[in-house]
């Protein structure tokens, strides 16, 4: 399992636990919001639609939903805005860190603390992204009864940019724009979508092969997702030592 997806069902397994905790709504609240900004029917804005997707999938009920939309016409709420983060982990990884606050004063100390303390840094900006592209990523979930070959020609005439297997899971690449239309015909035609989201998607992963530096890498990867600010949390390390 290469390392980047190791975090990324890291991540899966962890949004399932806090979402039985409710931990999860301020985060996806804040997504909502955000996206609302592009038009409050999700018919008519697929970021607004995906979010509102991920946000059913944590079970957050639909006056919470309702809420998080209506706050882009709410005067006295405090304006969120979305600021991208940069930083380095152990072994020289690079991380790309995705939030949306209300305060930058707040947010911001938050990640370097939680990046110092486990062995990691801001770096400036532009001095990481380079090394990501934008891109579209839908997890696709193959069954028993189902061939991974047709599965891939399916992703590919439905508009996906590249696929690639790693177990019972295919993960699926498209153009940013082409997002909401590749995940809304696989769901067509039937196949099980476990995730999908905009991401930014390493182009030369860097090898984590020494355990106790993908335990650290892991830890710090854990320790910035868990803040509220947070949103996501992207990495370029292809972790393949065991932890």
């Amino acid at each position: 399992m290469s390392g980047h997806s190791k975090w990324s069902t890291i991540k899966r397994e962890k949004g399932a636990k806090d979402a039985k905790r409710g931990a999860v709504f301020t985060k996806v609240g804040n997504q909502i919001a955000i996206a609302a900004r592009g038009g409050t029917d999700p018919a008519m804005n697929p970021a607004l639609a995906m979010a509102i997707e991920k946000a059913k999938a944590a079970n957050m009920p639909l006056a919470n939903i309702e809420r998080a939309i209506a706050r882009v016409a709410d005067k006295s709420a405090a304006a969120l805005e979305e600021v991208v983060y940069e930083a380095y982990g152990p072994g020289g990884v690079g991380l790309i860190i995705e939030t949306a606050t209300d305060n930058r004063n707040r947010t911001f100390p938050e990640v370097r603390t939680a990046l110092t303390k486990h062995g990691g840094n801001m770096a400036e900006p532009g001095s990481v992204a380079f090394q990501f592209a934008r891109k579209g990523v839908i997890r696709v979930e193959v069954g028993a009864d189902q061939s991974a070959d047709e599965l891939l020609m399916i992703a590919l005439d439905a508009g996906a940019e590249d696929v690639k297997q790693e177990d019972n899971e295919l993960t699926i690449y498209t153009d940013m724009k082409d997002l909401h239309k590749v995940r809304a015909t696989l769901a067509e035609q039937g196949l099980k979508v476990a995730d999908a989201g905009l991401e930014y998607v390493p182009n030369t992963p860097v090898v984590v092969d020494n355990t106790e530096t993908a335990r650290k890498v892991l830890n710090l990867l854990d320790a910035v997702d868990d803040l509220d600010d947070v949103t996501a949390v992207h990495t370029n390390a292809d972790i393949t030592a065991e932890v």
